[in-house]
């Protein structure tokens, strides 16, 4: 599918919303809540907007992967099969969002958006306190992380940060690992869910390329400041974005 419509004007939008995106996603996550509605607001279909989302955001944390497998923050050994369960409900999700109508999902994903928006302004960081995990890994690995991946699959928009909540939550892992973890699992979904995307022809490879170098930059940067600054006020900058693009989306 070609995207006749990018001008210079929506590319250089893309790119910086996708620098800002990779940097915030890196540090706090929710850069999906930014992403989608540029990609919305540029004219794409709601599905070619889902499945553009996916290619530029692959770039964004398979970025951060790296950098977190280099930085020895997380082995290969801890996620290999949390990665594999992620892949395969991501792309179970990724199949059945196919099958809804593109006019519902003109109307749904606006809401879906300002939903979880609102869950990052009113949701606190989990503390640091290092808890008992509430289910075993089993039962995380089985239940809990496919169930986040089919919800990328779907939809998409604050998956690394519901990874991040749940390792900590559920899990006891400390804030350092649990974010760790989330940025490998996230990449994990967000291929599943390209590869599907692309066999049904819904990718926009110009404005997505476009994006993905940004993401490349907002990633790599994010990944230097990793833990520098104060996750609330990132998640507060998530939120206002998100809300004001959606604003102009919806008046548009």
């Amino acid at each position: 599918m070609e995207f006749a419509s990018l001008t210079v004007e929506i590319a250089l939008f893309l790119f910086a919303v996708a620098i800002i995106a990779g940097f915030l996603d890196t540090l706090a996550g929710g850069g999906g809540l930014l992403t989608l509605p540029a990609l919305m607001m540029s004219g794409l279909p709601p599905l070619s907007a889902l499945a553009t989302n996916k290619l530029q955001s692959s770039m964004g944390t398979a970025t951060a992967s790296i950098m977190m497998f280099r930085g020895r923050r997380v082995r290969w050994h801890q996620v290999k099969q949390l990665m594999l369960a992620a892949f395969i409900g991501s792309a179970l999700g990724t199949v059945i969002i196919q099958f809804v109508d593109a006019e519902l999902l003109t109307l749904v994903i606006p809401v879906v958006i300002s939903i979880i928006g609102l869950y990052f302004l009113f949701t606190p960081v989990v503390d640091e306190e290092n808890k008992s995990a509430k289910i075993s890994e089993g039962r995380y690995k089985k239940l809990v992380v496919p169930i986040i991946g089919m919800y990328d699959g779907i939809f998409g928009p604050g998956t690394g940060s519901f990874f991040t909540l749940a390792g900590r939550a559920l899990r006891a892992q400390p804030f350092l690992q649990a974010t760790a973890i989330a940025k490998t699992l996230n990449f994990s979904t967000n291929f599943a869910s390209l590869i599907v995307f692309l066999f049904a022809g819904h990718v926009v490879w110009l404005a997505g390329l476009v994006m993905m170098v940004g993401q490349f930059i907002g990633a790599w940067l994010g990944s230097h400041c990793l833990f520098k600054i104060p996750v609330n006020y990132l998640r507060y900058l998530v939120v206002i974005m998100c809300f004001a693009m959606l604003a102009k989306y919806v008046t548009s």
